[in-house]
């Protein structure tokens, strides 16, 4: 045990593929969350009643992926969310933008990749914790769940963050529609002994809550979304506590467990 692990608390946070590596050695449940967009898409496509490949290549890797497991690959990147159209001769326009899977047709299956949220997903499940996929939309469901999943053991909640874009590494940015999503899952989660990063991302979300949807759209995150002409996509992942949709990775497939 390390003081990086938080250990001692039953409610526990902390950031991107690092905080996977810090928690997930006790932790029994990792909530991962990626506001804008992975975490709400998946959110939106299983709501549908569809199901998501989480992938956390962005090469034929991905495309050979999803081949095996029989799911339809999802364009990637801003310039694939915003340029895929539906038509007759093509296949439907579904991407990692949240309002291009409103329509999703039920069974509908998907890989999706992420640099963020998907490869998180990947990387939770493969230190022995229960995965689950949390945002904003289905925060008090996804507490819950966790919650009871872990049965008395710690849950772990990793907001991913996002990249910066002009630095060779691409390394992490904390950004605050992960911090806001964390913390409604953590004020939901109402643990008795939470961490102080648990207990603090809760009371930002708690304080901010009538903020968020504004908060978001001014955000970094925002501003890159609604200047690329996807503003519906920053509306629909801030509203809060809309979907009951529990995200369960389950043999590399993130499917309803509600």
């Amino acid at each position: 045990m390390t003081v990086y692990n938080q250990g001692g608390y039953d409610l526990r946070l902390e950031w991107g593929l690092d905080g996977v590596s810090a928690l997930g050695g006790e932790c029994a449940v990792l909530v991962v969350v990626d506001v804008l967009v992975f975490t709400t898409s998946v959110d939106i496509a299983l709501g549908r009643g569809g199901r998501v490949l989480p992938l956390r290549w962005h090469d034929e890797r991905a495309a050979r992926a999803a081949e095996e497991a029989g799911a339809t690959l999802t364009p990637t990147g801003l310039v694939g969310m915003n340029s895929a159209r539906l038509g007759a001769d093509s296949r439907p326009g579904w991407t990692l933008r949240p309002s291009s899977l409103l329509s999703l047709p039920p069974g509908a299956f998907l890989g999706i990749t992420s640099l963020n949220g998907a490869t998180l997903c990947a990387a939770a499940a493969e230190t022995g914790a229960t995965v689950l996929a949390g945002c904003l939309r289905n925060a008090s469901a996804v507490a819950a769940a966790a919650a009871e999943l872990a049965g008395g053991r710690p849950v772990g909640i990793v907001p991913a963050g996002e990249r910066w874009r002009d630095t060779e590494d691409k390394r992490l940015r904390p950004a605050i529609e992960e911090w806001l999503g964390a913390g409604a899952i953590a004020a939901a989660t109402r643990a008795d002994d939470p961490s102080p990063e648990a207990a603090l991302a809760a009371l930002t979300f708690r304080a901010a809550r009538d903020e968020v949807p504004a908060l978001v759209a001014g955000s970094v995150s925002g501003r890159e979304l609604i200047e690329a002409g996807l503003p519906g996509d920053v509306t629909l992942a801030t509203q809060v506590d809309v979907s009951t949709v529990v995200p369960l990775l389950t043999g590399g497939v993130l499917a309803d467990a509600a």
